[in-house]
């Protein structure tokens, strides 16, 4: 016997509240499932907003001046030793775009105390 999934039925088993794509250094992973029902009756599972910390409001571990050449990779795993964790970055200094972190030589970057 073989199983077909369908791009749907993958997304609401990766949705599903007992599973999860996220890993729990993800900045999704706490952030509830909520499931919408369709009007032909599927249930899609989906994970709520996530609101945004302002970035004053963030524990500050350090700050950091962005020479030429920074990337935000690694000033991230400089500062918190996962370079995935970016995000955290971004929340700290309310940037929705990270490129925007380190466009400016000489833009001072606060990072983050780990969240996890």
């Amino acid at each position: 016997m073989t199983l077909t999934f369908t791009a749907v039925d993958l997304m609401l088993i990766a949705f599903s509240k007992d599973f999860t794509v996220f890993d729990h250094t993800s900045r999704y992973y706490p952030i509830d499932t909520a499931e919408y029902k369709t009007t032909d009756g599927r249930t899609i599972a989906y994970k709520r907003r996530r609101f945004v910390p302002q970035g004053k409001t963030v524990p500050l571990l350090q700050e950091v001046t962005v020479i030429d050449g920074d990337r935000l990779d690694l000033i991230t795993y400089a500062g918190l030793g996962d370079p995935e964790q970016f995000w955290q970055v971004c929340d700290a200094n309310d940037a929705l775009n990270p490129a925007d972190l380190t466009a400016e030589t000489g833009r001072v970057l606060r990072i983050p105390r780990p969240q996890v």
